[in-house]
């Protein structure tokens, strides 16, 4: 018998989140070895009158490949799988495995490679510009491990976060959204961090569970040369299987030009995959009231609440600046006062103290009243 709330999930994506249509493709894309929630996503797009398809992978299977791959092979596994992504209309990833780290060791020349001629134009340029798509994770063992759980306790934690009412969020968004357009300078200040920009013309956008789950941002980005002073991330994050802390940034003329960490090095060659890599493509605020701790995985760090991302490379079509990059990492700094607090500025007005809004539209973006 199919879990209730998995059932309720799959309802949620399929009808919420990527709105299937009939007749509309949709690509079930699962990484790991769960099949549950496949199955379930598979019935629902049926039932819409979807054509659902499937995709399922390893993370083990795809670090032996990246290690024997040549750049002509690349590209060409990269020409077969564009054409069916040209063929979507909807896109559902259901990310799991067992070890994050799965690719830790591959070497640089290999993932920029994969980065280049497989991730970037199949789903940087035409999957997130051309459908309908979200992206979450499966509620595993590693994934409870990750948040230091039980299992049990982690999937109660899971449910509550992706069944969420993401309609009452979205509501609650529009202050923020109107208020981010209309924007110009920013600052952000926190232990280690005073950072200065401008969002001007720019644009804002909100997350409401249609893209991510679990959800819980409002998004814009920074003027491409506006960005200057330094920031201290206080979150862990994983990039290609690598995990980075402490990182910090400096910036001039909105150039990252010191960038240091536990693993400067790498930290610094993924900073020079390409020009727009040291670029700011992303600055958003998250708020998701179940979220309160990192825990290695982007899907849910960025939507902690009281934090915000502010992110190196590829800008979204959305709130574009103009930078464009194989790179875009969402990299997270919490403002809650268990973790150092800070201040958001908006045109030297405090929105943000803390990791709660101060500003009395925007007090409904606050943990107790969204949950």
């Amino acid at each position: 018998m199919r879990d209730p709330r998995m059932q309720k999930l799959a309802e949620n994506l399929v009808g919420y989140s990527i709105n299937v249509q009939p007749g509309e493709n949709v690509l079930i894309d699962m990484i790991g070895s769960e099949r549950e929630l496949a199955k379930c996503l598979v019935e629902e797009v049926a039932k819409r009158g979807g054509r659902p398809f499937v995709e399922t992978s390893d993370r083990s299977v795809l670090r032996t490949m990246l290690m024997n791959a040549t750049e002509e092979q690349i590209k060409l596994w990269a020409s077969f799988d564009l054409k069916r992504m040209e063929s979507m209309q909807g896109y559902i990833a259901i990310r799991s495995g067992d070890n994050i780290n799965s690719l830790a060791d591959v070497p640089s020349d290999k993932m920029s490679l994969y980065d280049k001629h497989y991730r970037h134009p199949i789903h940087s340029e035409q999957r997130v510009k051309h459908t309908k798509w979200v992206v979450l994770r499966y509620p595993n063992s590693s994934m409870a491990q990750l948040a230091n759980m039980s299992t049990e306790a982690f999937e109660d934690f899971y449910f509550d976060v992706c069944n969420l009412d993401y309609a009452k969020m979205d509501r609650a968004m529009d202050p923020l959204e109107a208020l981010m357009k209309k924007t110009n300078r920013v600052r952000i200040v926190a232990p280690g961090t005073d950072l200065t920009f401008s969002i001007k013309g720019i644009g804002a956008s909100k997350c409401a569970g249609e893209r991510n789950i679990p959800d819980g941002e409002v998004f814009s980005c920074p003027a491409r040369e506006s960005v200057q002073g330094t920031i201290a991330y206080n979150s862990p994050s994983v990039y290609s299987g690598v995990t980075f802390e402490n990182i910090r940034f400096t910036f001039k003329d909105g150039k990252i030009v010191e960038a240091s960490s536990n693993n400067t090095e790498k930290l610094n060659e993924i900073l020079d995959m390409d020009e727009g890599a040291r670029y700011i493509g992303e600055f958003s605020l998250g708020f998701n009231p179940y979220i309160l701790h990192p825990m290695k995985d982007i899907l849910f760090d960025e939507k902690i609440a009281g934090s915000l991302h502010f992110t190196p490379g590829q800008a979204y079509e959305e709130t574009d600046n103009g930078n464009r990059s194989a790179v875009h990492w969402d990299l997270v700094l919490i403002q809650r006062p268990e973790y150092g607090g800070g201040e958001v500025y908006f045109d030297d007005v405090l929105i943000r103290k803390d990791g709660l809004f101060v500003l009395p539209e925007l007090e409904g973006l606050n943990p107790e009243n969204l949950k």
